[in-house]
């Protein structure tokens, strides 16, 4: 089995979202935080800024297929109202900062947040 990158698959169906505020806290001030999430997650994410009012970043990530819901997952319960989905999300940060994610790690399963569906994770 190859590196993550030589599989075509990896790069099929893009995950792209936007960011506003989030993008510091995640990535790090001038996105030092990025090259070990992406080494952790086995991904390939661009980050590129779009000049508008509210100073949106599209974020476009690519790589094994389960890792990129679980990214989005972080993202979507790191910018949650909600004081639990926002500390779930942090967990999930600090984790994917610190060390490389397991098949563990990617094994999802549904749970409710206030106002919102989102995937879980269980450390």
């Amino acid at each position: 089995m190859g590196a993550w990158w030589t599989w075509s698959e990896n790069f099929d169906a893009p995950l792209v979202f936007y960011l506003t505020e989030q993008e510091k806290d995640i990535f790090g001030q001038g996105d030092s935080f990025l090259p070990c999430i992406e080494k952790h997650s086995h991904t390939l994410i661009q980050l590129e800024p779009w000049f508008t009012a509210t100073g949106h970043t599209q974020v476009t990530v690519v790589g094994q297929p389960k890792a990129r819901p679980w990214l989005m997952n972080m993202v979507q319960y790191l910018g949650h109202q909600d004081s639990h989905c926002q500390a779930q999300g942090l967990e999930m940060l600090q984790h994917v900062w610190s060390q490389p994610l397991t098949k563990e790690d990617l094994a999802f399963s549904f749970i409710a947040c206030p106002d919102i569906m989102l995937l879980s994770w269980q450390p």
